[in-house]
């Protein structure tokens, strides 16, 4: 869209909240505007994590507001403006960018979110939500065994995963799964029916829970699991306004 339309931030932050209703969620960080930039906005990047590489890119690209998954602020950081966040702020500062961000209620959105955006890069009609907060998505499946699941999520999202098969061969009819950093939904995700669960990373208990609960886990990158909730919502909330979006993928091995 060579000539996009205006809309001011207010009815931008008014449209994302509708979305994504951020006061049903209890977070790790403030969700919405994080940092104010100017009023009129017609372009919009999206990303994973506001990053410098992020804010530099969307300055190269005369973005008037950045839509992030993962923002600045955290609860029990320090508030401190030095270092990377004095070089982060200063660059969205110094070129008037809105910053907005939304955390667990991007994860959860029933159509836009990372999870719901997940099942259907994977291929996978939800019919279940599980964990806290009911974040976790399950689905039923058909894979002769975690083998041919694994290779199934590492050709859908370009990238080796960490795998963790049960002592018993077992075909998968049930996936479970939940972006990012949700290890610890493993149980949740066992309680629910699962042959498999996949997320973004895995901790030192779960090959035991894995190995002695017969459920495999599949950790398939925190980054690569999570890159196609914001890009979703984001272009979806910019073509309902007229605006000009853009996703710009940062890359992390992570």
């Amino acid at each position: 869209m060579s000539h996009p339309s205006h809309t001011d931030r207010d009815a931008l932050l008014a449209a994302f909240d509708a979305e994504l209703q951020p006061e049903r969620f209890k977070d790790y960080g403030p969700n919405g505007l994080q940092v104010e930039g100017r009023r009129e906005i017609a372009r919009i990047v999206s990303g994973v994590t506001a990053s410098r590489a992020l804010i530099d890119a969307a300055i190269a690209a005369r973005a008037d507001a950045i839509f992030v998954h993962h923002g600045l602020f955290w609860r029990g950081m320090d508030g401190r403006v030095t270092g990377w966040m004095k070089q982060r702020l200063q660059r969205l500062l110094a070129h008037d960018i809105n910053l907005f961000a939304y955390h667990l209620p991007l994860d959860a959105h029933a159509q836009w979110g990372n999870n719901a955006q997940l099942g259907r890069v994977l291929g996978w009609q939800p019919d279940q939500r599980f964990g806290e907060q009911d974040l976790g998505f399950a689905a039923p499946a058909d894979f002769a065994d975690v083998g041919a699941l694994a290779a199934h999520v590492q050709a859908a999202l370009g990238r080796a995963a960490t795998v963790v098969a049960p002592e018993q061969v077992r075909p998968i009819r049930r996936v479970a799964w939940c972006t990012g950093g949700a290890q610890g939904f493993f149980e949740s995700a066992i309680a629910a029916g699962a042959d498999a669960f996949i997320t973004g990373e895995i901790s030192e208990q779960q090959t035991h829970l894995a190995r002695e609960t017969g459920v495999a886990f599949i950790a398939a990158g925190h980054h690569a699991t999570e890159r196609y909730g914001a890009p979703a919502l984001a272009a979806h909330v910019a073509q309902r306004l007229g605006l000009e979006h853009r996703f710009i993928d940062i890359d992390n091995p992570a």
